[in-house]
């Protein structure tokens, strides 16, 4: 008997790549900074993600070198593949 759904984005690779092309789609500010609720509210709120699955994505796609968190938290840069 199971009575929880499965969360999408339980696992963080999934959680990463969403985070990934919310990010891509965002025109960026300066520098290519993107800032932090641009893509945290999407995520949250229009894709049904929770806070700890959201920091979860963001460290996992900080690891393989998709995004660039700033030390303040307050925005990412996409990276470049290669």
């Amino acid at each position: 008997m199971k009575y929880a759904n499965a969360r999408p984005f339980s696992d963080p690779e999934a959680a990463a790549r969403k985070l990934a092309e919310i990010a891509s789609g965002i025109e960026s500010v300066q520098d290519g900074r993107i800032h932090i609720e641009k893509i945290n509210y999407p995520f949250i709120f229009r894709f049904q993600g929770s806070g700890p699955e959201f920091g979860a994505g963001i460290r996992y796609a900080v690891e393989k070198g998709w995004l660039e968190l700033h030390e303040s938290g307050t925005y990412v840069r996409l990276l470049t593949p290669g």
